[in-house]
């Protein structure tokens, strides 16, 4: 196992599984990458002839970074930009995490959202076991307590998340109502229709990239529709961390996408994503295609 070329074809066979372990203790895909890149420059800096079953290894690492990364001031929650395309099919609350992440894309946003009522070791202890399979023995290593310890903890969690509502989002039906008659009246210039959607104090944020824009106010959000009109025609509706949103397409190529934060029927918040790279991180090609590529 000391020959670095064997080690780094051994890592990449098992990145995939490390990579949905992260994803889905951090709800990041982007946070999940780099768990994953820090796990391999450790396992580089690690003696590899000494570690008797790797995979094992491997496991504890991702999910200690993974844990490091939870507990950081700096993961107070924001909106995660999962992507989903659109679906009405409803979900159970009182599913077993198990059983939502078994079912993947449809619901993998719901199951991100209730774990982060957990606490980081909670979060840890439920998905390593309920999902990934591991043994209390090898949770309790990640976390550095005992294994009735670890036990505990993820039995307090699937009790939490079972019992949980799920979060409070726009009902579906009105949201979709809200988002196809943003798209028509910002293809027809009808600021008129627009201001009727938005509140007076509504605000939209914007990332591209190399800059961020920040505007204020009913008419000028409206106004700024108008002008984009171009791109409302080539939308189509999304799911953005459980909101509504669309993803504009243009030239085959999905160029942004646009959360709807809803009160009621009117908009108060609209956040757009239009970072290239970001975009590919998150993989919304794909996802808005229903492709690979």
């Amino acid at each position: 196992m000391t020959d670095r070329r064997i080690l780094a074809r051994r890592f990449e066979t098992e990145r995939p599984r490390l990579r949905a372990i992260a994803t889905q203790l951090l709800g990041s895909a982007a946070d999940a990458d780099d768990a994953v890149q820090e796990t391999w420059l450790r396992l580089e800096r690690t003696d590899a002839a000494e570690i008797d079953n790797l995979a094992a290894w491997l496991t504890t690492v991702v999910s200690r970074i993974s844990l490091d990364l939870l507990r950081a001031p700096r993961r107070k929650r924001e909106h995660s930009w999962q992507v989903e395309p659109w679906r009405d099919e409803p979900i159970a609350a009182e599913a077993d995490p198990a059983d939502l992440v078994a079912r993947s894309d449809q619901v993998s946003v719901a199951l991100l959202v209730l774990l982060e009522t957990l606490s980081p070791a909670g979060r840890i202890a439920l998905v390593l076991h309920d999902v990934f399979g591991q043994s209390f023995d090898e949770i309790a290593v990640v976390l550095d307590r005992s294994p009735e310890a670890a036990r505990q903890l993820a039995s307090r969690a699937r009790r939490r998340v079972r019992g949980a509502e799920e979060p409070a989002r726009p009902d579906r039906e009105r949201g979709r109502r809200i988002v196809n008659a943003w798209l028509a009246a910002a293809q027809d210039g009808n600021i008129g229709a627009l201001l009727e959607l938005l509140d007076d104090g509504a605000v939209l944020r914007a990332d591209y990239g190399t800059s961020t824009q920040l505007v204020e106010g009913a008419r000028t959000i409206a106004e700024q529709a108008v002008l984009s009109g171009r791109l409302a025609a080539h939308s189509t509706p999304i799911l953005i961390d459980g909101r509504p949103g669309v993803a504009a397409v243009m030239g085959g190529r999905v160029v942004s996408i646009m959360a709807f934060d809803l009160e009621g029927d009117r908009i108060v918040g609209l956040e757009v994503l239009a970072d290239p790279s970001r975009l590919e991180a998150l993989g919304v090609h794909r996802i808005v295609h229903g492709t690979d590529g």
